[in-house]
């Protein structure tokens, strides 16, 4: 017999190596080499293999701690050399099925199913070995395995029971020669110990299995004499046959005396079935006959009991049918006055829930279908239809019957020398009275609001503006203003303009009252409007009584819908109201229109806490104030630009008066500004200035002689006008810094003409050497007509003889034209420095050009300017 590989240790040790049992700490009990193919499940009788391809399978265990993980690993020769190299592995704890292939003649081939195979649908592979001895060998090492380590076994199916025991037992030396460690105990006592394993049909135990060999060892023959022992067996039985009819003969005469009692026996037997037969069907009449009154006694029962359960259950519905005779009266009759409204309410808070006791979604379907429910519901609902109705009515005249009598009471408005704050403490809690039952009728009848909301809207609007207008009459008359006459700032004599600073701050007081009072009390009314007709919003900070500011609200679940009708109601409860503060606003202007500034910086602080949804339109109301504001406060300015306009422009003066104003003007804004309302004023200062520079442009185009002093002396005077202002107002910077630029501009030209006037000659030659520079080399110049040096000394002598005389006309000149004095030193010493420069340029063309030729130096002329 050739030697089996699982015998061989180089295998083995190729094995190891192949899956680095170093590293992976697994141990190979068993290895043997195998030819794998692939069958199709379902095909009997022929094998459907594929090619076979070699193969080594190895029985791998894996200690960690008390615990013994199995392996199947399966391993292929590679391409150089024949070296294993790992192909797949599978968990014998996944093992579920060990099957012989029954169309294998040899039964050397077979399939091991595993439970945890991704595709089911594909035939597992199918292994062949050798011979039945490799087979018999990896099966067993494989069921041990799993029963020792695993506690179960898998199913085995198509192996010969007593092969696999006669060759375990045959073969127990070699399968033990195998040893490998697996916890203590070695591989052979797995084999050996367990030969015995569970298959489609139990083995035979070793008690019955030593009970046989004794019962075989009382024959003088072995169990090898198969065919000898058969006969004896034969002639055993015909012998006992034979023994069993002679038996049977000698008792003939007692089995007669059997026979007869047998027949007498029968004979009663079938008397008695007739006997039995007759009360049998006596009994199956009396039993139908007793069923008959079981059966309707249980129908009288079923029904008694049915009967009482549908009584109590019509009770009940009818108590729920049933109206309290307390609410009845009150749903029928016109008892909406205070002391009545707790009843009301209960009687709402009934209606309401036995309304939603009686819809179909609340019931059984039987009883939504009963014409008694559908009556009973009807009932109800015109029930609630008459009593929505009345107290709907009552209502309506309710809100408008408050308003009447505080109308009425003058104490509560402002009158004559006494301002009085409005104070609707008493109106709400009288409204709140009621407010519960609102919320029930909104309940019941939603629709039934509108009119309500109408009603308190019209009732409180008219209310409202009877306050404001007694107010904003009596702050306008009780404040005191020490002068009304208009002031033209940019107009007229300037002693007028700097006398118009009587104190206008009451009118901004008397302004910024109305909006105190009256703001706090219409974002006060408008989120107590949306509560008290029931809109789905809710204060976040209704603590408005001691501040100004406004109550955050925020809508709580109300669709687009409910806030549209929320705000067409807080547009009727305000609108008219925007008239009385247009009063305040407009008297304020007339008064002075400065107090434009410090009402937009008042408007501006209120405008800036959080909008809601029930103080939108007193929001709305304040951006119309502060349009109203700002409009008014921009005729102030273009009147201002028209002053500017229309000022007369003389040669002498340019715009100098209006310059001065408005530095007045800007510095009687910035008292009413102080830090608020930057925008506003940063505009007007950019729009007036703007304005003023483009007509000191135009002023200064009259007369071209004069331009660039008009020029100058109104930018000379804005920048000393505004210096203090523009250090601490960036726009007016911006302004000084540009008319800086341009005064500088002004004074250059300006003294570059004086210059060139007084020094045409000198100027001019040196202007012709530049010019001839760019056509022809210097040292041809002084060969060119005109540019001798004998020209260069004529030109010299008619030009600087005689020059304290030119420079004393030349600041006689400067002193002649300016008109403001206090600006000669700065532009005399211009003139000199713009002089000693073109001079310098002068000097260096001539030494470059006429190399031997002596002019007057720099320091010569700079010696002569300064003895002036």
């Amino acid at each position: 017999m050739a030697r089996s590989s699982a015998d061989d240790f180089e295998l083995r040790r190729a094995c190891e190596v192949a899956i680095d049992a170093a590293i992976t700490k697994q141990k190979v009990v068993l290895s043997i080499r195998v030819a794998k193919s692939r069958g199709v499940w379902g095909k009997g009788g022929k094998l459907g293999r594929q090619m076979a391809k070699p193969r080594v399978l190895a029985l791998t265990t894996k200690t960690k701690g008390p615990k013994i993980k199995a392996f199947l690993r399966v391993l292929k020769e590679s391409g150089a050399g024949g070296v294993l190299e790992p192909a797949k592995i599978y968990k014998l704890k996944h093992l579920s099925k060990v099957e012989v292939m029954q169309n294998d003649p040899s039964g050397c081939t077979f399939m091991l199913g595993f439970d945890n195979l991704r595709s089911q649908s594909v035939a597992p592979p199918q292994w062949t070995m050798r011979n039945k001895g490799d087979r018999n060998r990896i099966l067993l090492c494989i069921l041990n395995m799993n029963k020792e380590i695993l506690g179960r076994l898998p199913k085995v199916v198509g192996i010969d029971i007593v092969e696999m025991a006669l060759w375990a037992k045959e073969n127990n030396t070699a399968v033990s020669s195998q040893v490998i460690i697996h916890g203590g105990q070695d591989a052979s006592g797995l084999i050996q110990g367990h030969s015995q394993v569970t298959v489609e049909r139990d083995l035979v135990s070793q008690a019955e299995e030593e009970d046989m060999e004794a019962l075989l060892g009382t024959y003088v023959m072995g169990i090898g004499e198969a065919e000898a022992f058969s006969e004896r067996l034969k002639r055993e039985l015909l012998a006992l046959e034979a023994a069993n009819v002679h038996a049977l003969v000698e008792c003939e005469s007692i089995i007669e005396e059997v026979l007869q009692g047998l027949e007498a026996a029968s004979t009663c037997v079938e008397d008695m079935d007739e006997w039995l037969g007759i009360f049998n069907v006596k009994l199956r009449h009396m039993r139908e006959d007793i069923e008959s009154i079981e059966s309707r006694n249980n129908k009288l029962e079923l029904q008694s009991v049915s009967n009482k359960a549908l009584i109590e259950e019509l009770d009940k519905l009818l108590e729920r049918f049933q109206i309290p005779e307390e609410y009845e009266a009150c749903l029928t009759g016109d008892y909406f006055d205070e002391a009545n409204v707790h009843k009301n309410v209960e009687v709402c808070e009934w209606l309401t829930g036995a309304l939603h006791n009686l819809e179909a979604s609340n019931l059984d379907p039987c009883y939504a279908r009963m014409r008694g429910i559908k009556e009973k519901r009807a009932e109800l609902v015109l029930l609630k239809c008459t009593f929505v109705c009345r107290a709907s009515e009552f209502l309506r005249n309710y809100f408008p019957s408050l308003v009447d009598q505080m109308m009425n009471d003058k104490s509560l408005f402002s009158q004559r020398g006494q301002l009085k704050r409005p104070d609707h403490a008493d109106l709400r809690y009288k409204c709140r009275t009621y407010a519960r039952l609102l919320m029930h009728i909104k309940t019941l009848d939603k629709n039934c609001l509108a009119p309500l909301r109408k009603a308190f809207c019209h009732s409180l609007n008219l209310l409202l503006r009877r306050e404001a207008r007694e107010f904003a009459n009596e702050l306008r008359g009780s404040t005191k203003v020490a002068n009304t006459k208009p002031i033209l700032w940019l107009e007229g004599p300037i002693s007028a303009c700097q006398g118009a600073n009587a104190d206008s701050s009451s009118v901004s007081e008397a302004y910024s009252k109305m909006l105190t009072f009256f703001i706090p009390l219409l974002v006060d009314e408008s989120a107590f409007f949306a509560h008290f007709m029931c809109f789905d919003v809710a204060a976040l900070a209704s603590d408005t009584t001691t501040s100004s500011t406004q109550p955050m609200m925020v809508p709580q679940g109300n669709s687009a819908a409910e806030l549209a009708i929320l705000n067409e109601c807080l547009k009727e409860l305000l609108t008219g109201l925007e008239e009385d503060f247009y009063s305040i606003v407009d008297w304020a202007y007339k008064i002075d229109p400065l107090c434009c500034i410090t009402m937009h910086g008042i408007t501006e602080r209120y405008l800036s806490a959080d909008k809601a949804d029930t103080s939108g339109f007193v929001h709305l109301l304040l951006d119309d104030l502060e349009t109203r504001i700002s409009m008014l406060f921009s005729r102030f300015v273009d009147d201002a630009c028209y002053s500017v306009e229309k000022y007369e422009r003389g040669r002498q003066t340019g715009v100098l008066p209006c310059i001065q104003r408005f530095a007045i003007l800007a510095s009687r804004m910035e008292q009413y500004t102080q830090g608020q309302s930057r925008d506003l004023v940063d505009q007007a200062y950019t729009k007036i200035v703007s304005i003023m520079f483009v007509a000191l442009e135009k002023a200064a185009q009259v007369d071209p002689k004069y331009s660039d002093i008009v020029l100058l002396e109104n930018y000379a005077a804005f920048q000393n006008s505004l210096y203090d202002l523009a250090n601490v107002v960036p726009t007016l910077a911006k302004f000084y810094h540009q008319a800086s630029e341009s005064y500088e501009q002004a004074c250059l030209r300006h003294v570059s003409m004086v210059i060139y006037i007084h020094f045409e000659k000198l100027f001019q030659f040196a202007r012709r050497i530049e010019e001839l520079m760019h056509t022809i080399p210097p040292e041809e110049i002084p060969f060119q007509i005109g540019m001798s040096k004998v020209d260069l000394r004529k030109m010299l002598k008619s030009s600087l003889s005689g020059l304290d005389k030119i420079i004393n006309a030349m600041y006689r000149k400067l002193q002649k034209n300016i008109t403001a004095q206090e600006l000669l030193p700065s532009l005399w010493d211009k003139c000199k420095k713009e002089f000693l420069e073109k001079y310098g340029s002068f000097v260096q063309l001539v030494a470059k050009i006429y190399v031997n030729e002596t002019v007057p130096s720099v320091a010569e002329m700079r010696d002569a300017l300064a003895s002036t």
